[in-house]
């Protein structure tokens, strides 16, 4: 699958309208510790759009003009996923974060080595994301606030196809970190939301099989695996929106 391909599939979703995010009928507990893994999301998905001036720089396998027009509607694509996290937040009567943690070192492993790596670790983000809003999903009542975390979930998957289909073209020493990378993402993120998912019943060990599950599913990705298996049928589904 060409990067025309995944810029067709961006340009289509941009016109989508923003989902109503209504939260279901919760007790004040559950919903404020959702409300506080929402905030960290949130606050995850901004702060790329550094990388979409620098990608007009960079002259790497696999980078054309529509990678670089696609990695642009990606960032807008993930800034329109922090103004509908923020709108569940505040449905939540949450509080949006400046900083957090897991955004701390997140963002320190974007800015050691190049875009490439920015990318790998942006990968890593989204197959956590991918995990864990299915997670939280899975253990949400139906409510207009369930779909919308769906509907941000099968956008990370395409997400994950347009990584993936740009890095298995990069070094063997780059793919190599992704294991080491990923892992310490994912129990990063496993230690900061600890108790949103103790408080929805989702044991530890339950999350690591999901995320692991995914990770694995990068790592095959890299190798050559076919990544692009969601693209079509989200791009499908999105321009039902």
């Amino acid at each position: 699958m060409t990067f025309q391909t995944f810029r067709a599939h961006f340009e289509a979703n941009r016109g989508r309208p923003v989902p109503p995010v209504t939260p279901p009928a919760l007790p004040e507990a559950q919903r404020a510790l959702l409300a506080s893994s929402l905030a960290r999301f949130q606050l995850g998905e901004t702060g790329e759009g550094r990388i979409a001036s620098q990608i007009d720089r960079v002259q790497l396998p696999g980078v054309d003009a529509d990678y670089r027009a696609a990695l642009k509607l990606f960032v807008a694509e993930e800034g329109r996923h922090a103004g509908i996290l923020a709108r569940m937040v505040n449905a939540l009567n949450g509080r949006l974060l400046g900083q957090s943690g897991s955004h701390y070192l997140f963002l320190v492993a974007r800015r050691l080595i190049g875009v490439r790596f920015k990318l790998l670790v942006m990968l890593a983000a989204e197959v956590i994301a991918v995990g864990f809003y299915g997670l939280l999903a899975g253990a949400l009542p139906e409510s207009e606030l369930k779909d919308a975390l769906g509907q941000v979930g099968d956008d990370e998957r395409a997400h994950f196809d347009f990584h993936c289909a740009f890095l298995r073209q990069q070094s063997l020493a780059l793919r190599l970190c992704w294991w080491p990378l990923a892992l310490a993402s994912a129990l990063t993120v496993l230690i900061d939301h600890r108790a949103t998912l103790r408080g929805f019943g989702i044991s530890m060990r339950a999350a690591w099989a999901e995320l692991h599950h995914h990770i694995a599913r990068g790592a095959r990705a890299l190798q050559g695996a076919p990544a692009c298996t969601q693209l079509i049928k989200v791009q499908s589904s999105s321009l039902r929106m």
